[in-house]
């Protein structure tokens, strides 16, 4: 009996697994649907993602209160705890509307210094492209950012909404604040940019204020929560506003924004004279072909005060 029983279970078992390979040699089962493993889990297409809304953080109510927490606060920690030096800003005086500031991007330092540094009259009408995955994948963590800067959130791929939502705040009178890299820098140097503050800037019709931020690498690197002791010297340097030609491509105005971008920097390093016949000036921002430790050990030089350094005329 039991020699038997063992006998008709292999043989049924053979049975079924020879099934088993005829069904997956044709493909196909008996209803005409593919088989798959029975360990595997149905599969479903993942919900669209909703963008975080943002209106809210630019009713009158939130706007007060960002203006408290700014100015009260993270303003006043900024200002306490470094240096900053601010050149230029005397282009900000003649903005009638919108426009897209343009920085490169090296610390969490860069968007307080950048709106500490601008009068208060643009500083309240700016809002902040923030990274969605960064600062907007917690409900918290959204929440604070869209109340202290103003932010929205902008996917780094640069989607389709996102731009959409930045082209409505500039046909709404709010002008932006974007870091063309996308990323924050992993060395103090900057990165290409892409097209996305460009393409805003030609589809609206608005100017770019590029500006070039020197400093907030060495004082606050990427992964630092606080500035350096000592209160290190951070800068902004403010740049003419560029428009957009009528028949000017995205990429050519692209390019004339990086061009522009790297003179700001070299005029910081040498001085204004020597900025305007630079030799390959839009490479400057991007740093020395080095290896990593040497181009972060330059990006981490302490910046010395402008009085000790910078000029407008060469000596000779």
């Amino acid at each position: 009996m039991s020699g038997g029983g063992k006998g008709g279970s292999g043989k049924g078992g053979r049975m079924k697994l020879a099934e088993e390979i005829r069904l997956l040699r044709r493909g196909r089962d008996w209803r005409g649907r593919a088989p798959a493993p029975r360990s595997a889990q149905p599969w479903q297409t993942a919900p669209p993602s909703r963008p975080f809304p943002t209106e809210w953080a630019r009713t009158p109510l939130a706007i007060a209160a960002r203006k408290v927490a700014f100015d009260g606060v993270l303003r006043t920690v900024t200002w306490s705890q470094t240096r900053p030096e601010i050149h230029g800003a005397d282009v900000l005086d003649e903005l009638k509307g919108p426009v897209v500031f343009v920085a490169n991007h090296a610390s969490h330092l860069d968007t307080p210094l950048i709106l500490g540094s601008l009068p208060a009259r643009i500083r309240q009408r700016v809002a902040v492209a923030a990274a969605a995955d960064y600062f907007f994948d917690a409900r918290w963590r959204a929440v604070a950012t869209a109340l202290t800067f103003n932010a929205f959130p902008i996917e780094r791929r640069g989607s389709g909404g996102a731009l959409d939502l930045a082209s409505e705040l500039l046909q709404d009178g709010w002008s932006l604040l974007i870091y063309p890299e996308g990323t924050r820098s992993t060395d103090g140097w900057a990165r290409r940019f892409r097209m996305g503050a460009s393409l805003l800037c030609r589809d609206q019709g608005v100017p770019a204020v590029p500006l070039v931020l020197r400093g907030t690498y060495q004082a606050m690197p990427r992964g630092g929560f606080w500035p350096k002791k000592g209160r290190p010297v951070v800068s902004v340097r403010y740049g003419k506003p560029l428009d957009p030609g009528p028949d000017e491509s995205t990429s050519a105005f692209n390019a004339r924004l990086e061009d522009e971008m790297g003179r700001l920097w070299v005029e910081h390093d040498e001085d204004w004279w020597t900025s305007l016949h630079a030799p390959d000036r839009r490479r400057a921002p991007r740093g020395p072909d080095a290896s990593e430790w040497r181009r972060k050990w330059e990006s981490t030089r302490p910046e010395a005060p402008s009085s000790r350094h910078h000029r407008i005329w060469r000596r000779r």
